[in-house]
């Protein structure tokens, strides 16, 4: 169901998917697409893939649009309009929380954002600047900003740190892996800039932020000889919340799961779905 909320003076909209009169208490997932998307083209994009979590009955899942086909996010140095215009994305998040827990009777406990590329970015930065809001946040084919590029100070310690769930792939030619910068034409075509932290080094400050000290354990997800192969690492230690990195060896700037991506965006891995493990790891639209 497409629906639209007034914010800051704003008409923004977003899509539904989940019958408002099922159970109360049903988790939330929020979806942030990537740029020059709508909520609706990250959708198809995903294959519809996270609309099973609602099919459930067990959460309800909310595909919201940026303003003209971005969001607000984490750089500092992004030029797209949602930043130059200040718009409150942040705001967005909260009235559709808001709204969702009057009209789905949602818990707002369990309110789950994930984000891919740009929507990835701006969930890094609702993890640092509202993180009461969420129970979890994954993050898909976005590194987190280094120090000087962030729009955020960063304490060393979270006052309110949440799991989080990054999935990227080694072969992203506009996200790199290995973080730096943004090769000239992706900076130049998202009209971002600045530089970012290699993905082991985001779950690394993510681990580091939730006080988990314990090393990381790593395990091969995919079956021998297969291409592009996902790993999976944990961190964890005692009851501090964990952060899980699946790093798809020979992935593109892609969502892992049921569709693949345009060729130009590289490999998409097919040994795990993002839908499914954000309801794993995250307890919410997951089957009973």
């Amino acid at each position: 169901m497409h629906e639209s909320i007034e914010v800051a003076g704003r008409s923004r909209t977003l899509t539904v998917i989940g019958d408002p009169t099922g159970r109360p208490g049903r988790g939330l997932v929020l979806i942030l697409h990537g740029s020059r998307q709508t909520g609706e083209v990250h959708r198809r994009f995903t294959g519809a893939s996270f609309d099973a979590l609602a099919d459930r009955g067990t959460a309800v899942v909310a595909y919201l649009d940026g303003y003209r086909g971005n969001w607000n996010d984490a750089r500092r140095e992004s030029r797209f309009p949602a930043r130059r215009e200040n718009i409150d994305d942040v705001g967005f998040v909260r009235a559709v929380i808001d709204r969702l827990a009057q009209t789905h009777a949602v818990d707002r406990r369990r309110v789950v954002v994930a984000g891919f590329s740009n929507g990835g970015q701006m969930a890094m930065r609702l993890i640092h600047e509202v993180p009461d809001l969420l129970a979890g946040a994954a993050v898909v084919g976005a590194t987190m900003p280094s120090a000087a590029s962030f729009v955020d100070p960063r304490p060393a310690a979270a006052a309110h740190p949440l799991p989080v769930l990054l999935v990227h792939g080694t072969a992203d030619p506009i996200a790199p892996f290995e973080g730096g910068r943004m090769r000239g034409w992706a900076e130049r075509m998202f009209k971002v800039g600045g530089t970012t932290l290699s993905m082991v080094q985001t779950a690394e400050y993510f681990a580091r932020r939730n006080g988990v000290t314990d090393p990381p354990r790593t395990s091969r997800v995919s079956p021998e000889g297969r291409r592009p192969w996902a790993a999976r690492t944990d961190y964890t230690d005692r009851e501090r919340p964990p952060v899980r990195l699946f790093t798809i060896h020979g992935g593109g700037h892609t969502v892992p799961g049921p569709k693949r991506a345009p060729f130009i965006l590289g490999r998409t891995g097919r040994d795990i779905s993002t839908a499914e493990e954000v309801a794993r790891f995250f307890g919410v639209g997951t089957a009973e």
